[in-house]
C-alpha cells in the first residue's frame, strides 16, 4: 500500500515540475493544455542473440492530464494447489486439495507530461509475470508452476516518433534478457 502511495505521490511532483519548467502553476481555475498520444511499450525476450518473443502493448496517453493515469491490464490467473500433491512415476497426481489462483500477465501504468520544445516527460510502471516454461531448469516444488515477475518504474523523455529503451534485465533462472522499449507518437 505505501508503494502505491509513494508512486503517486511521485507522479504529482513530476507533474507540478513539469508545470514549473513551463513558467510555474498554474492557476486552480486554467485548464491545462492537452496533448492526446499513443505510447507503445514493447517487451521482448532473448536468449543470447536468438529472439524469442517481442509482445507490443499500446496505451492512449493524456499528456497533462492531471486527473487520471493511463493503465492496462492483461493476463489470466492460474489454478495452483496449495498442498503438495503426490508424485506418481514423476508426476503430480491431482489430490482436489485447496486451489489458489496465482496472477500472471502484464499491467503497465503511464502518466505524461509536456515539456518544452516538443518533448514529453513519460512516467511509467510496469510489471510482467508469466509460467516458466517445461524446460527451464527446476525452480519450484514438484507438481506446481514455477512463475517468473519482472517490474520496473521509471521515466524517460521523448519527442514525437522517438523510440528509447526504457530497462533491461537477464533472468537468473534462465539467462533470458528482457528488453523494454517505449515509442511515443502525438496524436493530431
Amino acid at each position: 500500500m505505501n508503494k502505491l502511495v509513494i508512486t503517486f505521490a511521485a507522479i504529482g511532483l513530476l507533474i507540478a515540475r513539469g508545470a514549473l519548467a513551463q513558467g510555474g502553476p498554474l492557476p486552480a481555475n486554467a485548464t491545462p493544455n492537452i496533448v492526446p498520444l499513443k505510447v507503445q511499450v514493447v517487451i521482448s525476450r532473448y536468449q543470447g542473440e536468438k529472439k524469442l518473443s517481442s509482445l507490443p502493448y499500446t496505451l492512449s496517453v493524456n499528456a497533462n492530464d492531471r486527473s487520471e493515469m493511463s493503465r492496462m491490464r492483461m493476463g489470466v490467473k492460474v489454478p495452483v494447489m496449495t498442498i503438495a500433491a503426490p508424485i506418481v512415476d514423476g508426476k503430480a497426481m491431482p489430490t482436489g486439495g485447496p486451489i489458489q489462483y496465482q496472477d500472471v500477465g502484464t499491467n503497465i501504468d503511464c502518466v505524461a507530461t509536456a515539456l518544452e520544445e516538443g518533448r514529453f516527460l513519460l512516467l511509467i510502471s510496469l510489471e510482467d509475470s508469466s509460467i516458466y516454461p517445461d524446460d527451464a531448469p527446476a525452480t519450484g516444488s514438484r507438481g506446481n508452476p514455477s512463475f517468473r515477475s519482472f517490474r520496473a518504474s521509471n521515466s524517460m523523455v521523448l519527442k514525437n516518433g522517438e523510440t528509447g529503451q526504457f530497462t533491461t534485465a537477464t533472468d537468473k533462472v534462465t539467462g533470458e534478457t528482457v528488453k523494454v522499449d517505449v515509442t511515443l507518437t502525438v496524436l493530431k
